[in-house]
Protein backbone atom coordinates (compact mmCIF):
# COMPACT_ATOMS: atom_id res chain seq x y z
CA UNK A 1 0.00 0.00 0.00
CA UNK A 2 1.46 3.62 -0.97
CA UNK A 3 1.92 5.99 1.67
CA UNK A 4 -0.38 9.17 1.76
CA UNK A 5 0.63 12.08 3.68
CA UNK A 6 -1.29 14.51 5.31
CA UNK A 7 -2.08 17.63 3.40
CA UNK A 8 -1.24 20.88 4.95
CA UNK A 9 -5.16 21.23 5.85
CA UNK A 10 -5.18 17.70 7.45
CA UNK A 11 -2.90 19.24 9.78
CA UNK A 12 -4.26 22.72 10.61
CA UNK A 13 -8.23 20.88 11.05
CA UNK A 14 -6.23 17.78 13.44
CA UNK A 15 -3.82 21.10 15.12
CA UNK A 16 -7.48 22.49 15.93
CA UNK A 17 -9.38 19.87 17.29
CA UNK A 18 -6.72 19.20 19.71
CA UNK A 19 -6.47 23.35 20.79
CA UNK A 20 -2.85 23.27 19.08
CA UNK A 21 -1.31 26.26 16.95
CA UNK A 22 1.35 24.25 15.61
CA UNK A 23 3.15 20.97 15.75
CA UNK A 24 5.79 22.46 18.38
CA UNK A 25 3.12 22.49 21.25
CA UNK A 26 2.57 18.84 20.78
CA UNK A 27 5.98 18.31 21.69
CA UNK A 28 6.07 20.60 24.59
CA UNK A 29 7.13 17.96 27.38
CA UNK A 30 10.05 16.89 25.83
CA UNK A 31 12.68 18.37 27.48
CA UNK A 32 14.53 21.07 24.91
CA UNK A 33 18.12 19.33 25.63
CA UNK A 34 16.96 16.01 23.95
CA UNK A 35 14.92 18.00 20.91
CA UNK A 36 16.30 17.66 17.51
CA UNK A 37 17.38 21.55 17.05
CA UNK A 38 17.30 21.81 12.97
CA UNK A 39 15.68 19.83 10.38
CA UNK A 40 17.70 16.80 9.30
CA UNK A 41 19.18 17.04 5.87
CA UNK A 42 17.22 14.37 3.82
CA UNK A 43 18.08 13.79 0.02
CA UNK A 44 15.69 15.01 -2.66
CA UNK A 45 12.57 12.71 -2.50
CA UNK A 46 11.89 10.04 -5.06
CA UNK A 47 8.65 8.67 -6.98
CA UNK A 48 7.60 5.51 -5.98
CA UNK A 49 9.60 3.50 -8.95
CA UNK A 50 12.32 5.32 -8.45
CA UNK A 51 12.11 4.34 -4.27
CA UNK A 52 11.81 0.85 -4.88
CA UNK A 53 14.45 0.89 -7.59
CA UNK A 54 16.99 2.24 -4.73
CA UNK A 55 15.95 -0.11 -2.25
CA UNK A 56 16.26 -3.18 -4.38
CA UNK A 57 19.75 -1.81 -5.04
CA UNK A 58 20.93 -1.56 -1.14
CA UNK A 59 19.38 -5.10 -0.74
CA UNK A 60 21.50 -6.09 -3.62
CA UNK A 61 24.35 -5.64 -0.72
CA UNK A 62 22.92 -7.90 1.92
CA UNK A 63 25.23 -10.63 2.31
CA UNK A 64 23.15 -13.85 1.41
CA UNK A 65 24.35 -15.73 5.01
CA UNK A 66 26.01 -13.71 7.89
CA UNK A 67 26.27 -16.94 10.44
CA UNK A 68 24.27 -14.69 13.02
CA UNK A 69 21.57 -16.62 15.13
CA UNK A 70 21.92 -16.28 18.68
CA UNK A 71 18.68 -16.45 20.15
CA UNK A 72 16.79 -15.01 16.78
CA UNK A 73 16.77 -17.71 13.74
CA UNK A 74 16.17 -17.82 10.08
CA UNK A 75 14.67 -20.96 8.88
CA UNK A 76 12.89 -22.06 5.86
CA UNK A 77 8.57 -21.10 6.45
CA UNK A 78 6.80 -22.48 4.17
CA UNK A 79 4.78 -20.39 2.28
CA UNK A 80 1.27 -21.41 3.11
CA UNK A 81 2.05 -19.92 7.14
CA UNK A 82 2.57 -16.33 5.38
CA UNK A 83 -1.11 -16.98 4.05
CA UNK A 84 -2.86 -18.88 6.81
CA UNK A 85 -1.92 -15.66 9.24
CA UNK A 86 -2.55 -13.12 7.13
CA UNK A 87 -6.43 -14.39 6.38
CA UNK A 88 -8.10 -11.12 8.26
CA UNK A 89 -10.42 -12.81 10.69
CA UNK A 90 -6.71 -13.96 12.13
CA UNK A 91 -4.35 -10.45 11.33
CA UNK A 92 -6.83 -7.68 12.99
CA UNK A 93 -8.35 -10.44 15.32
CA UNK A 94 -7.00 -8.97 18.95
CA UNK A 95 -7.74 -10.82 22.16
CA UNK A 96 -10.56 -13.71 22.16
CA UNK A 97 -12.48 -12.39 25.13
CA UNK A 98 -15.56 -12.81 23.60
CA UNK A 99 -15.51 -17.03 23.03
CA UNK A 100 -18.85 -17.33 21.00
CA UNK A 101 -17.03 -14.82 18.38
CA UNK A 102 -13.71 -15.70 18.09
CA UNK A 103 -14.10 -19.66 17.84
CA UNK A 104 -11.50 -19.70 15.08
CA UNK A 105 -8.77 -17.77 17.15
CA UNK A 106 -9.85 -20.04 20.22
CA UNK A 107 -8.99 -23.52 18.69
CA UNK A 108 -5.99 -22.03 16.79
CA UNK A 109 -4.62 -21.19 20.17
CA UNK A 110 -5.93 -24.93 21.50
CA UNK A 111 -4.07 -26.52 18.84
CA UNK A 112 -1.15 -24.22 19.38
CA UNK A 113 -1.27 -25.76 22.70
CA UNK A 114 -2.09 -29.23 21.73
CA UNK A 115 1.64 -29.37 19.95
CA UNK A 116 4.00 -27.77 22.52
CA UNK A 117 2.47 -30.04 24.28
CA UNK A 118 3.37 -33.01 22.21
CA UNK A 119 6.69 -31.35 21.37
CA UNK A 120 7.53 -30.90 25.11
CA UNK A 121 6.11 -33.93 26.86
CA UNK A 122 4.36 -31.59 29.18
CA UNK A 123 0.78 -31.82 29.86
CA UNK A 124 -0.55 -28.48 29.74
CA UNK A 125 1.20 -24.75 27.38
CA UNK A 126 0.30 -21.40 27.86
CA UNK A 127 -0.33 -18.64 24.86
CA UNK A 128 0.66 -14.89 25.07
CA UNK A 129 4.25 -14.71 26.50
CA UNK A 130 6.22 -11.64 25.04
CA UNK A 131 9.33 -14.00 24.14
CA UNK A 132 11.92 -16.78 25.17
CA UNK A 133 13.29 -14.16 27.66
CA UNK A 134 9.78 -13.30 29.50
CA UNK A 135 8.97 -17.30 29.39
CA UNK A 136 12.04 -17.98 31.04
CA UNK A 137 11.54 -14.92 33.95
CA UNK A 138 7.86 -16.31 34.47
CA UNK A 139 8.96 -19.70 35.03
CA UNK A 140 11.12 -19.07 37.61
CA UNK A 141 8.60 -16.45 39.11
CA UNK A 142 6.18 -19.74 39.16
CA UNK A 143 8.74 -21.71 40.89
CA UNK A 144 9.09 -19.16 43.67
CA UNK A 145 5.91 -19.10 44.72
CA UNK A 146 5.21 -23.10 44.07
CA UNK A 147 7.65 -23.86 46.36
CA UNK A 148 7.61 -20.65 48.37
CA UNK A 149 11.52 -19.73 47.78
CA UNK A 150 13.21 -17.10 46.72
CA UNK A 151 17.04 -18.44 44.97
CA UNK A 152 16.95 -18.89 41.39
CA UNK A 153 19.88 -20.47 39.86
CA UNK A 154 20.64 -20.66 36.18
CA UNK A 155 23.34 -21.50 34.31
CA UNK A 156 25.32 -18.71 32.84
CA UNK A 157 25.19 -20.52 29.45
CA UNK A 158 21.69 -19.91 29.18
CA UNK A 159 21.19 -16.79 26.72
CA UNK A 160 22.80 -14.18 28.28
CA UNK A 161 20.05 -11.24 27.20
CA UNK A 162 17.67 -14.20 29.27
CA UNK A 163 19.31 -13.84 32.45
CA UNK A 164 19.83 -9.76 32.21
CA UNK A 165 15.72 -9.82 31.86
CA UNK A 166 15.97 -12.81 34.94
CA UNK A 167 17.44 -10.04 36.63
CA UNK A 168 15.37 -7.42 36.41
CA UNK A 169 12.41 -8.73 37.37
CA UNK A 170 13.66 -10.47 40.44
CA UNK A 171 15.61 -7.56 41.76
CA UNK A 172 12.09 -5.83 42.02
CA UNK A 173 10.55 -8.89 43.30
CA UNK A 174 12.52 -9.75 46.02
CA UNK A 175 14.40 -13.14 44.53
CA UNK A 176 17.82 -13.74 44.27
CA UNK A 177 19.48 -15.28 41.16
CA UNK A 178 22.75 -17.12 41.36
CA UNK A 179 24.65 -18.11 38.34
CA UNK A 180 26.92 -21.28 38.46
CA UNK A 181 29.34 -21.65 35.19
CA UNK A 182 30.00 -24.07 32.24
CA UNK A 183 33.26 -25.70 31.88
CA UNK A 184 35.73 -23.50 29.73
CA UNK A 185 36.96 -26.79 27.73
CA UNK A 186 33.59 -28.51 27.11
CA UNK A 187 30.66 -25.66 26.82
CA UNK A 188 28.73 -27.45 29.19
CA UNK A 189 27.05 -26.05 32.73
CA UNK A 190 29.37 -27.20 35.18
CA UNK A 191 26.04 -28.31 37.83
CA UNK A 192 26.35 -26.76 41.67
CA UNK A 193 27.51 -29.53 44.36
CA UNK A 194 24.35 -28.47 45.85
CA UNK A 195 20.93 -26.60 46.25
CA UNK A 196 20.02 -25.06 49.20
CA UNK A 197 16.74 -25.12 51.40
CA UNK A 198 16.00 -21.57 49.95
CA UNK A 199 16.53 -22.67 46.15
CA UNK A 200 13.25 -22.38 44.39
CA UNK A 201 14.71 -23.98 41.07
CA UNK A 202 17.28 -24.78 38.62
CA UNK A 203 17.34 -23.95 35.01
CA UNK A 204 19.39 -24.47 32.00
CA UNK A 205 19.36 -24.17 28.64
CA UNK A 206 18.80 -27.60 25.99
CA UNK A 207 21.09 -27.23 23.54
CA UNK A 208 22.50 -24.31 25.59
CA UNK A 209 23.61 -20.74 24.27
CA UNK A 210 26.94 -21.75 22.52
CA UNK A 211 24.81 -24.91 20.85
CA UNK A 212 26.41 -27.38 23.18
CA UNK A 213 24.21 -30.34 24.32
CA UNK A 214 24.21 -30.40 28.25
CA UNK A 215 24.16 -34.02 29.86
CA UNK A 216 20.93 -33.59 31.94
CA UNK A 217 21.06 -37.68 33.07
CA UNK A 218 20.25 -36.99 36.51
CA UNK A 219 19.63 -33.94 37.04
CA UNK A 220 15.75 -33.98 37.63
CA UNK A 221 16.41 -36.69 40.35
CA UNK A 222 18.82 -34.24 41.87
CA UNK A 223 17.04 -31.03 41.96
CA UNK A 224 13.31 -32.56 43.05
CA UNK A 225 15.20 -34.72 45.93
CA UNK A 226 15.94 -30.81 47.15
CA UNK A 227 12.26 -29.96 46.39
CA UNK A 228 13.07 -27.59 43.82
CA UNK A 229 11.81 -27.38 40.31
CA UNK A 230 13.71 -28.08 36.85
CA UNK A 231 13.35 -25.62 34.27
CA UNK A 232 14.76 -26.46 31.00
CA UNK A 233 15.00 -23.44 28.00
CA UNK A 234 14.55 -25.26 24.93
CA UNK A 235 14.96 -24.64 21.17
CA UNK A 236 11.52 -26.08 19.54
CA UNK A 237 13.47 -27.38 16.28
CA UNK A 238 15.96 -28.95 18.22
CA UNK A 239 13.12 -31.61 19.64
CA UNK A 240 12.76 -32.95 16.40
CA UNK A 241 15.38 -35.11 17.38
CA UNK A 242 16.24 -34.56 20.99
CA UNK A 243 14.57 -36.42 23.92
CA UNK A 244 11.10 -34.29 25.15
CA UNK A 245 11.99 -32.67 28.26
CA UNK A 246 9.11 -34.07 29.88
CA UNK A 247 10.91 -37.22 29.55
CA UNK A 248 13.98 -36.29 31.63
CA UNK A 249 12.28 -34.98 34.29
CA UNK A 250 11.58 -31.01 33.52
CA UNK A 251 8.75 -29.48 35.38
CA UNK A 252 8.52 -26.69 33.16
CA UNK A 253 9.53 -26.03 29.71
CA UNK A 254 10.32 -22.53 28.16
CA UNK A 255 11.54 -21.00 24.92
CA UNK A 256 11.86 -18.90 22.17
CA UNK A 257 9.20 -19.85 19.38
CA UNK A 258 10.12 -17.33 16.73
CA UNK A 259 11.88 -20.31 15.25
CA UNK A 260 8.37 -21.84 14.17
CA UNK A 261 7.23 -20.54 11.67
CA UNK A 262 8.16 -16.51 12.11
CA UNK A 263 10.46 -14.71 10.34
CA UNK A 264 13.15 -12.69 12.03
CA UNK A 265 12.11 -9.58 11.02
CA UNK A 266 14.75 -7.36 12.70
CA UNK A 267 14.12 -9.04 16.32
CA UNK A 268 10.80 -9.64 16.73
CA UNK A 269 8.15 -10.40 17.51
CA UNK A 270 9.04 -13.09 19.56
CA UNK A 271 6.65 -15.57 20.42
CA UNK A 272 7.45 -17.21 24.06
CA UNK A 273 6.72 -20.83 24.34
CA UNK A 274 5.61 -22.27 28.03
CA UNK A 275 4.44 -25.39 29.19
CA UNK A 276 4.18 -27.09 32.47
CA UNK A 277 3.40 -30.35 34.16
CA UNK A 278 -0.38 -30.72 35.01
CA UNK A 279 0.36 -29.81 39.18
CA UNK A 280 1.48 -26.33 38.44
CA UNK A 281 -2.00 -25.58 36.16
CA UNK A 282 -2.59 -23.34 38.37
CA UNK A 283 0.20 -21.54 38.95
CA UNK A 284 0.41 -20.69 35.17
CA UNK A 285 0.54 -17.23 34.13
CA UNK A 286 -0.90 -16.07 30.82
CA UNK A 287 -4.53 -17.75 29.29
CA UNK A 288 -4.86 -21.33 28.70
CA UNK A 289 -7.31 -22.55 26.22
CA UNK A 290 -9.98 -25.35 26.77
CA UNK A 291 -12.28 -27.36 24.64
CA UNK A 292 -15.73 -27.83 25.70
CA UNK A 293 -19.64 -28.30 24.07
CA UNK A 294 -21.73 -26.09 23.70
CA UNK A 295 -25.59 -26.06 24.61
CA UNK A 296 -26.07 -27.83 21.00
CA UNK A 297 -23.71 -29.98 22.00
CA UNK A 298 -21.21 -29.07 19.28
CA UNK A 299 -17.40 -29.12 19.84
CA UNK A 300 -16.75 -25.51 20.84
CA UNK A 301 -13.44 -23.95 22.74
CA UNK A 302 -13.27 -21.46 25.58
CA UNK A 303 -10.55 -19.43 27.91
CA UNK A 304 -10.26 -21.77 30.94
CA UNK A 305 -7.58 -20.48 32.94
CA UNK A 306 -6.95 -16.83 32.79
CA UNK A 307 -4.44 -15.78 35.17
CA UNK A 308 -3.44 -12.42 33.98
CA UNK A 309 -4.15 -8.62 35.81
CA UNK A 310 -7.11 -8.20 32.63
CA UNK A 311 -9.10 -11.03 34.33
CA UNK A 312 -9.02 -11.13 37.97
CA UNK A 313 -7.98 -8.17 40.60
CA UNK A 314 -4.45 -6.89 39.95
CA UNK A 315 -2.85 -8.36 42.92
CA UNK A 316 -3.66 -11.66 42.70
CA UNK A 317 -2.14 -12.00 38.85
CA UNK A 318 0.62 -13.99 38.25
CA UNK A 319 1.73 -12.02 35.35
CA UNK A 320 1.25 -8.67 33.65
CA UNK A 321 2.06 -9.58 30.29
CA UNK A 322 -0.95 -8.38 28.38
CA UNK A 323 -0.09 -8.57 24.91
CA UNK A 324 -1.42 -11.22 22.61
CA UNK A 325 1.26 -13.40 20.78
CA UNK A 326 -1.82 -15.40 19.38
CA UNK A 327 -1.22 -14.09 15.71
CA UNK A 328 2.94 -15.90 16.30
CA UNK A 329 1.74 -19.15 18.01
CA UNK A 330 -1.18 -19.32 14.48
CA UNK A 331 2.28 -18.76 12.72
CA UNK A 332 4.24 -21.95 14.56
CA UNK A 333 0.66 -23.81 14.48
CA UNK A 334 0.20 -23.44 10.56
CA UNK A 335 4.75 -24.29 10.22
CA UNK A 336 4.34 -27.67 12.40
CA UNK A 337 0.82 -28.73 10.56
CA UNK A 338 2.61 -28.38 7.25
CA UNK A 339 6.27 -29.69 8.26
CA UNK A 340 4.72 -32.49 9.94
CA UNK A 341 6.31 -35.18 12.60
CA UNK A 342 8.92 -36.04 9.36
CA UNK A 343 9.85 -32.89 8.14
CA UNK A 344 10.52 -31.59 11.79
CA UNK A 345 12.70 -34.25 12.18
CA UNK A 346 14.69 -33.60 8.99
CA UNK A 347 15.10 -29.75 9.60
CA UNK A 348 16.54 -31.10 12.95
CA UNK A 349 18.98 -34.18 11.00
CA UNK A 350 20.01 -30.96 8.67
CA UNK A 351 21.25 -28.86 11.21
CA UNK A 352 22.77 -31.53 13.53
CA UNK A 353 24.41 -32.61 10.13
CA UNK A 354 25.65 -29.16 8.80
CA UNK A 355 27.08 -28.38 12.36
CA UNK A 356 28.99 -31.39 12.48
CA UNK A 357 30.20 -30.89 8.91
CA UNK A 358 31.09 -27.14 10.12
CA UNK A 359 33.25 -27.99 12.75
CA UNK A 360 35.47 -30.44 10.49
CA UNK A 361 35.59 -28.42 8.06
CA UNK A 362 36.79 -25.17 10.66
CA UNK A 363 38.97 -27.23 12.52
CA UNK A 364 41.15 -25.50 15.12
CA UNK A 365 39.45 -22.74 15.21
CA UNK A 366 36.11 -24.48 17.20
CA UNK A 367 35.95 -23.77 20.82
CA UNK A 368 34.24 -26.85 22.38
CA UNK A 369 34.89 -28.98 19.59
CA UNK A 370 34.56 -32.88 21.36
CA UNK A 371 30.75 -31.49 22.72
CA UNK A 372 27.95 -32.77 20.53
CA UNK A 373 26.37 -29.04 19.15
CA UNK A 374 23.33 -28.30 17.41
CA UNK A 375 22.93 -25.04 15.21
CA UNK A 376 25.67 -23.68 16.85
CA UNK A 377 29.24 -23.27 17.52
CA UNK A 378 32.04 -21.08 18.95
CA UNK A 379 34.94 -20.18 16.65
CA UNK A 380 38.21 -18.01 17.19
CA UNK A 381 38.28 -15.47 14.86
CA UNK A 382 38.55 -11.48 14.47
CA UNK A 383 36.36 -11.35 11.86
CA UNK A 384 32.88 -9.46 11.86
CA UNK A 385 30.59 -12.74 11.72
CA UNK A 386 28.04 -14.19 13.86
CA UNK A 387 27.71 -12.95 16.90
CA UNK A 388 30.23 -11.16 19.09
CA UNK A 389 30.82 -12.99 22.64
CA UNK A 390 33.11 -11.02 24.21
CA UNK A 391 30.13 -8.19 25.92
CA UNK A 392 28.66 -11.12 26.97
CA UNK A 393 31.34 -13.31 28.29
CA UNK A 394 34.65 -11.96 28.79
CA UNK A 395 36.48 -14.75 29.06
CA UNK A 396 35.46 -15.26 25.51
CA UNK A 397 36.79 -12.67 23.93
CA UNK A 398 38.02 -12.85 20.31
CA UNK A 399 35.74 -15.40 19.96
CA UNK A 400 32.26 -15.50 17.92
CA UNK A 401 29.07 -17.77 18.22
CA UNK A 402 28.09 -18.94 14.71
CA UNK A 403 24.84 -20.20 13.76
CA UNK A 404 24.18 -22.85 10.81
CA UNK A 405 21.13 -24.49 10.06
CA UNK A 406 19.06 -26.26 6.98
CA UNK A 407 19.62 -23.46 4.77
CA UNK A 408 23.48 -23.05 5.10
CA UNK A 409 24.95 -24.14 1.74
CA UNK A 410 28.21 -26.32 1.60
CA UNK A 411 30.08 -23.85 -0.40
CA UNK A 412 29.06 -20.93 2.40
CA UNK A 413 30.94 -23.19 4.83
CA UNK A 414 33.44 -23.38 2.50
CA UNK A 415 33.89 -20.13 1.65
CA UNK A 416 33.99 -19.29 5.42
CA UNK A 417 36.71 -22.26 6.11
CA UNK A 418 39.25 -19.91 3.84
CA UNK A 419 38.50 -17.09 5.11
CA UNK A 420 39.91 -18.07 8.56
CA UNK A 421 42.53 -20.06 7.13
Amino acid sequence: MSYVPNSTQDKAEMLAALGNKSSEELFANIPAKVRLKKQPELPAPLSEPELLEELKSQSGKNRAFNFLGAGSYKHFIPSAVKHIVSRSEFYTAYTPYQAEASQGTLQAIYEYQTMLCSLTGMDVANASMYDGATALTEAAFLACRATKRKEILVSSAVHPEYRNVLKTYAKAAGFIVKEFSFDKNTGQTILPQSLTANSSCLILAQPNFFGCLEDISGVAEKVHANGSLFIVSIDPISLGLLKAPGDYGADIVTGEGQTLGNPVSFGGPGLGIFAAKKALIRQVPGRIVGQTIDVDGKRGFCLTLQAREQHIRRERAFSNICSNEALAALAATAYLSLMGKQGLRKVAELCLQKTAYAKKLLGSSVLFANTPAFKEIVIKTDKNIGFDLSAAYPELAGHRLVFINELVKNAALAKLAQSLA
